[in-house]
């Protein structure tokens, strides 16, 4: 199903209208969940670290044995054009994929070089300024390395994500606090997360239990700059219903205030209001809108 509408898809060299069918039956990536994708945005006529997510999404097709067969470099330029499809005032989610379309070893290992590839972009508007997360406990938690590929934006990841959501939403939350099997806070079931407490910015520290993101790093260092004292650092449950704030961040919705997890409440507070027009105006300083290029 489609996430959001008016989609291209670059597929076999070419930019094709609408949800062009690409992964056959019998394809590695269609039986044995050997994909991998990356997610960037375009909005407000930007499309900031777009470069990033494409090499991003070659590192994780590596990690899963799969053989990238474009540079980032290449990524970006094909996403760049096909982006021009699109009116000027669009908010776009930019997905690049990798699958693996061959097995090697016994049909299980991906064979090198036998590699499917597309960029899906659709349209897909950024959710209102005024949006906010409620987030729940989850009794499912992050893998680590040695169980499952956490080192990779992989598709296969994603049903751990699902049941974690269907979880807490069924308990009335929007979205779920999940920990590490030590029971440290790592992220939200959908993006990292950062906690304000006594003027200070605190998140998980990258334990190889998720993927530390792109915006994420982006935030820290914008915090940084401007004076905020940010740490990475262990964080427990507990630690989140002592906050004075909490916010996520993530490539589909950047900043997002969190008001409520469990029974403690917050209030939309100033360091996500700051982080969020730091984000933006770094953008609008480094990169120029996509339709003038």
């Amino acid at each position: 199903m489609a996430t959001g509408t008016n989609i291209k898809t670059f597929y076999q060299g070419q930019w094709h209208d609408d949800n062009v069918m690409v992964i056959r039956a019998a394809d590695h990536g269609a039986w044995l969940g050997s994909t991998v994708f990356d997610g960037a945005r375009l909005a407000y006529g930007l499309a900031p670290d777009l470069l990033p997510h494409c090499q991003r999404v070659n590192d994780s097709a590596s990690a899963l044995g799969i053989t990238p067969t474009y540079t980032p470099e290449q990524i970006h330029d094909f996403t760049l054009a096909g982006l021009k499809h699109f009116p000027a005032d669009s908010s776009v989610y930019i997905r690049p994929m990798y699958w693996a379309i061959d097995g090697g070893y016994m049909a299980i290992v991906p064979k090198e070089g036998s590699t499917g590839f597309c960029i899906c972009l659709e349209e897909l508007p950024m959710p209102p300024i005024e949006t906010t997360l409620t987030l729940g406990k989850t009794r499912f938690h992050r893998p680590v390395l040695s169980t499952a590929l956490v080192n990779a934006k992989a598709g296969c990841l994603y049903p751990n994500n699902a049941r974690m959501l269907k979880e807490v939403q069924e308990n009335g939350f929007s979205n779920a606090m999940v920990t590490d099997v030590m029971g440290n806070v790592a992220e939200t079931a959908t993006a990292n997360i950062f906690m304000v407490k006594d003027g200070k910015v605190l998140t998980p520290i990258s334990n190889g239990t998720f993927l530390a993101g792109i915006t994420r790093s982006r935030i820290i260092n914008l915090l940084r700059e401007t004076g905020f004292e940010v740490h990475e650092t262990i964080l427990t449950y507990d630690d989140f219903h002592t906050a004075d704030e909490v916010f996520t961040t993530g490539n589909m919705a950047k900043v997002v205030p969190v008001t409520q997890f469990e029974t403690t409440h917050y209030q939309t507070g100033p360091v996500a209001r700051e982080a969020k027009r730091l984000y933006w105006d770094w953008a609008k300083l480094n990169y120029q809108p996509v339709h003038s290029t």
